[in-house]
């Protein structure tokens, strides 16, 4: 399960990192939860687009545009099947950037949060699907991150984690055209362990109402 992460580069990072047309305009966010907007890149008319949407996917025939919180993930290997995510899994996915990310660790004296990032770079793509809800007169569009199992670096603390795209499959996985489940599968593995780095940090960041740079710092 991925429930937090963080994203704290300039908008001029995440422009040249996704090929966008120009550097968006986002404050740094350190305690990112569920429910709350994310930044995500999709396939628009133009390009890619950096739009906003809601964490928590809200299917197209849900009622009253509410989303279970469970839909915050979808999970690898059941997204092509399951009703809530395959129709988003063939034409509605995205990238979601974030600069790491939290897991929390089961221990005898309670669960310890861990700061993860991916490096060496500043900044990853979490692979995510999108979908559009319109009902009541409003609109909302929202988003999932799948997730899959731990690889070495993050089984230790929990065993599943985002699946982290590489950045010469983003193109692949924005393709509106790539719509083979089984091809787009072979996409969502572990990333490789090699240049993770994972510290403790406080318990402070179990809640979203804290949100600044010390939800990251390192637990003495």
């Amino acid at each position: 399960m991925c429930g937090r992460f963080y994203l704290d580069v300039p908008g001029e990072v995440l422009m040249e990192h996704f090929g966008l047309a120009a550097a968006p305009e986002l404050a740094p966010r350190y305690n990112i939860a569920p429910t709350q907007a994310v930044a995500a890149v999709r396939a628009g008319s133009g390009g890619r687009e950096l739009v906003r949407l809601r964490w928590g996917l809200v299917p197209a025939w849900a009622k009253g545009g509410r989303s279970p919180y469970r839909l915050i993930n979808a999970r690898a290997e059941t997204v092509a099947d399951r009703p809530a995510f395959r129709d988003a899994f063939r034409r509605r996915r995205c990238l979601v950037p974030a600069s790491g990310f939290y897991e929390w660790q089961a221990r005898p004296d309670g669960r310890q949060p861990w700061a993860i990032s991916a490096g060496p770079g500043p900044v990853f793509a979490i692979a995510g699907l999108w979908e559009r809800w319109e009902g009541e007169g409003r609109v909302v569009e929202s988003c999932t991150l799948l997730v899959t199992e731990a690889n070495a670096a993050v089984r230790p603390i929990h065993d599943r984690m985002p699946v982290i795209l590489a950045p010469e499959d983003y193109a692949a996985w924005l393709d509106p055209r790539a719509q083979d489940p089984a091809r787009l599968a072979t996409l969502l593995r572990p990333c490789p362990a090699e240049g993770m780095r994972a510290w403790r940090v406080g318990r402070r960041v179990n809640s979203p109402a804290n949100d600044d740079p010390g939800c990251l710092e390192p637990l003495a």
